[in-house]
């Protein structure tokens, strides 16, 4: 396959985790007071931790993603450099990378973890066989 366009793939999965981090926190909150059940699955509230886990360890290693080394070296092996491409992958890339200091985005993604888990606290998953 056309390592372009894979790289335009992982750029699009990345962005879809991206939306899953920033929105599970602000539908747990707004669910717990509106008395959403879904919210409380342990497994979405489990698999959204360990991903936020694995971007605070990230952030304290201050390493990138590795969906960022995959796009950035399938787009090097496509003779690209950063947001050269398709239009969708220059429009992906223009929306995951920000031209901000990497020790700001650290913090805030430390700062997003402590959310995660503060919310883990307001609205707790549900126990496993819990009906409620």
């Amino acid at each position: 396959m056309n390592p372009a366009l894979l790289a335009d793939v992982v750029a699009a999965v990345h962005l879809a985790i991206v939306v899953f981090v920033l929105a599970v926190p602000f539908a747990a909150l707004a669910g717990g007071l509106l008395r959403w059940r879904w919210v409380r699955s342990p497994l979405l509230r489990l698999a959204h931790l360990g991903i936020m886990l694995y971007i605070a360890l990230n952030a304290l290693r201050n390493e990138l993603c590795f969906l960022t080394h995959i796009e950035f070296d399938l787009r090097r092996e496509a003779g690209q450099q950063g947001a050269e491409g398709s239009f969708v992958g220059q429009v992906l890339h223009d929306i995951l990378f920000v031209d901000v200091d990497q020790a700001l985005l650290n913090g805030i993604y430390l700062g997003f973890f402590a959310l995660v888990v503060l919310t883990l606290v307001l609205v707790p998953p549900r126990r496993r066989g819990a009906d409620a």
